[in-house]
């Protein structure tokens, strides 16, 4: 079974915290290896100045009970030695004289027995100074020195203060180094928690995401990293902001996934129905004619039959350019049905213009030519269905005696084909829905006859597949569309609209 794992808050505090105990551990080390060594090496100065003045006096002690004839014993000198606040060790063993020792505190004077004499002889075989732990007397630090007639002087001081001194400097290192290390972590965790608040913020707000159903119906991503919590000048505050960025970029993606639905299912009616009405008439008039020829061959069942097979034929083609027209959008958006080769636009527009005239004798018909032909590369035939289907929605959603004008121009590499009527002008909220498929702008046009809304579709899908653009401007008594074209090959559709301006200006004079 794998371990849980930690979180990284735990891990960046057991990181923290490892590393600052290491290095109070070292610290604590050096210091108190630093501190002992010079504690030790001033209680070695201070034996060597105490074994001076004990040599000294057993030195005079010897000659003295060499002239009277007294005993001679570490008591007797020590009695000569005022102590202060220190515990000594003396040990003195003259010529053909058997050792004493004594231990002199300040409360006390104990007499040293053979086992600590010899103890101490032992410590001292090899160096004249040494560290000798006695039983019941504790740690001393001895140094051994002989007066000129061979005597020889053992004289100690106590380690109690120095063990004490490191004592008490473990127990504040140990104390401090706990409640510093309390006090770390508790601001550690603090600042890790702080620091990591906006990365809470960030995989808060990716799980409301998350647990929102996104694959279906509109959906509107509404939930975002808290802007205090998504500051671009911190790292984490970086996630919170590309997380906004992301969902803000999903977004719009499900938006313009949402709309792309909605026209696909408006768009599959809307072919739906137009192919019912033919697809109806053409079953109706099959049936009545299949009646008729079960009647007989008379005149009238003749007449009948012949007329019904009109209708059929006639909806029968109908349906045939709805066909041709959805197939040729299949085409165009996967980037077929072009030809390339070089088109006089100003020719083109003379040709439709004549042949739209014939169409609406009602209607004005007028043409703003410049003086040079304008030469394009493109498909000739597609750009004047373009033409076309431009002109017969001028006409069609246009009353009589309107003006309808096409224009051409160019300019900086780019030439133009400018569409304006005088009519009644476009509803602004079928504006927008223009150039959709099975788009229809009946509602503020006064409109005669219907085609299958699909002649702006694919006007634009021409005119895109061009590397061009085509877009309408609209008020009442003055509506335009204004298509433009690179003179050159067929571009990039982004060049066009980056470099179209000037040729627009041009076109909309």
């Amino acid at each position: 079974m794998l371990a849980r794992p930690l979180s990284l808050q735990s891990r960046l505090m057991a990181a923290v915290i490892g590393f600052v105990s290491l290095i109070l551990v070292i610290v604590a080390i050096i210091t108190s290896a630093t501190l002992g060594s010079t504690l030790e090496e001033r209680l070695q100065d201070q034996v060597e100045g105490t074994a001076l003045q004990t040599t000294d006096l057993v030195a005079k002690g010897v000659r003295g009970a060499a002239l009277y004839g007294r005993d001679f014993t570490a008591a007797s000198v020590m009695a000569n030695r005022q102590v202060q606040g220190t515990s000594v060790l003396l040990a003195v063993q003259p010529p053909d004289m058997p050792a004493s020792g004594i231990v002199v505190t300040p409360e006390e004077r104990t007499e040293l027995s053979r086992s600590d004499l010899l103890e101490l002889s032992g410590a001292l075989r090899d160096s004249t100074d040494a560290t000798v732990s006695l039983s019941g007397f504790g740690s001393y630090r001895v140094t051994v020195t002989q007066t000129d007639d061979g005597t020889t002087v053992i004289t100690g001081l106590s380690r109690a203060d120095v063990q004490h001194t490191m004592t008490s400097l473990f127990t504040v290192i140990a104390l401090a180094t706990l409640g510093g290390l309390i006090l770390l972590a508790l601001t550690t965790a603090v600042t890790i928690s702080v620091g990591l608040q906006p990365l809470r913020a960030v995989a808060a707000t990716a799980t409301r995401v998350a647990g929102r159903p996104l694959d279906r119906g509109e959906v509107s991503i509404t939930e975002r990293v808290p802007d205090h919590e998504a500051d671009p000048r911190t790292e984490v505050g970086r996630v919170g902001a590309a997380l906004n960025t992301l969902l803000d970029h999903v977004d719009t993606s499900l938006a313009a996934r949402q709309r792309n639905e909605e026209r696909m299912r408006r768009f599959v009616a809307d072919a739906s129905h137009e192919l019912r009405t033919p697809l109806a008439s053409i079953r109706g008039y099959s049936e009545l004619s299949l009646r008729a020829l079960g009647q007989g061959r008379s005149a009238d069942t003749v007449e009948n039959t012949a007329a019904a097979l009109e209708r059929i034929q006639a909806q029968s083609l109908r349906m045939t350019r709805l066909v041709e027209d959805l197939l040729l959008l299949a085409r165009l958006d996967e980037g077929r049905e072009l030809v390339h080769g070089t088109v006089d636009l100003s020719q083109l527009a003379v040709e439709a213009v004549a042949d739209a005239q014939p169409t609406a004798p009602a209607h004005t018909w007028e043409l703003d030519l410049p003086e040079e032909p304008v030469i394009v590369t493109g498909d000739a035939g597609r750009l004047h269905q373009v033409l076309a289907n431009l002109l017969a929605n001028a006409r069609t959603h246009t009353p009589a005696g309107t003006t309808i004008t096409l224009g051409v121009a160019a300019a900086n590499g780019w030439a133009g084909l400018r569409v304006h009527d005088d009519g009644p002008g476009i509803d602004p909220q079928v504006r927008e829905e223009l150039f959709a498929r099975f788009a229809r702008g009946d509602a503020s046009r006064a409109r005669q006859t219907g085609g299958t809304g699909l002649g702006l579709a694919i006007a634009k899908a021409i005119v895109e597949g061009h590397g061009g653009t085509i877009d309408v401007r609209s008020e009442p008594g003055d509506t335009t569309f204004t298509v433009r074209l690179p003179v050159s090959a067929a571009s990039d559709p982004a060049a066009s609209r980056a470099g179209g301006s000037d040729v627009a200006g041009g076109i909309a004079q």
